[in-house]
């Protein structure tokens, strides 16, 4: 098996929890209601602002300037056009962009965006890609397993499916794949830094579905 395949194989239970999770199916099949979809959007947007400075973290820290460029376009693509999407979206839902830039981060939002950047500065770069590509992977899979039971009646939910499995995105996935198998078949087998992509792996796949179960069941600040 590719390096790749062998982390999906470690996380294959969380993965395929993420296919059943109500949030996801209510996507596929256009019932899942808007409050829950609100949420989504509000937490994702300030997701994005962090990921952006992942992908810039990732572009400083690329071993060659093939690596480098992709990796600065990325973090241009996700400010300019991925937020600008989430704001069209949240414009439909009645969100301004003044609210989104002022909303706080939930507990599940903030645990993974925490990760993701202190992984991005801190630790070996392998492990860095290990830990960003199930956001690519997992997102690029969901997205074309829904499309292959056809688009839901609800428009909303129907071009968050189209975004998600297009060849664009799937694109991008096959990319960050090569990339974490070219880093890790530079490494010893067995070694302390492959059992930590494992590591980070496993956890970016566990935080991507407690983002499903944030939104769906409203989480909240104790206090």
């Amino acid at each position: 098996m590719r390096p790749s395949d062998e982390l999906r194989a470690a996380a294959a239970e969380v993965w395929e929890a993420q296919h059943e999770h109500p949030f996801v199916r209510g996507i596929g099949d256009g019932t899942l209601d808007g409050e829950r979809f609100n949420l989504w959007i509000r937490q994702d947007y300030l997701f994005l602002i962090e990921y952006a400075r992942v992908l810039a973290l990732s572009a400083a820290r690329a071993p060659d300037l093939d690596t480098m460029t992709r990796f600065a376009e990325l973090a241009q693509a996700t400010l300019d056009d991925e937020m600008a999407l989430h704001r069209s979206y949240a414009a439909e839902l009645g969100i301004a962009a003044a609210e989104l830039e002022a909303e706080t981060m939930l507990p599940t939002t903030r645990g993974y965006t925490d990760f993701l950047v202190r992984t991005a500065a801190h630790e070996d770069f392998a492990e860095l890609v290990a830990a960003l590509l199930p956001c690519m992977w997992g997102f690029s899979d969901i997205g074309r397993r829904l499309a292959e039971r056809g688009r839901p009646d609800d428009e909303r939910y129907a071009r968050w499916i189209d975004i998600y499995a297009s060849d664009e995105f799937a694109e991008l996935a096959a990319w960050c794949r090569e990339l974490c198998d070219r880093a890790a078949s530079e490494l010893p087998s067995g070694g302390r830094t492959r059992a930590r992509m494992a590591g980070a792996f496993v956890t970016s796949v566990r935080y991507e579905l407690a983002f499903w179960q944030m939104a769906w069941e409203l989480e909240r600040w104790p206090v």
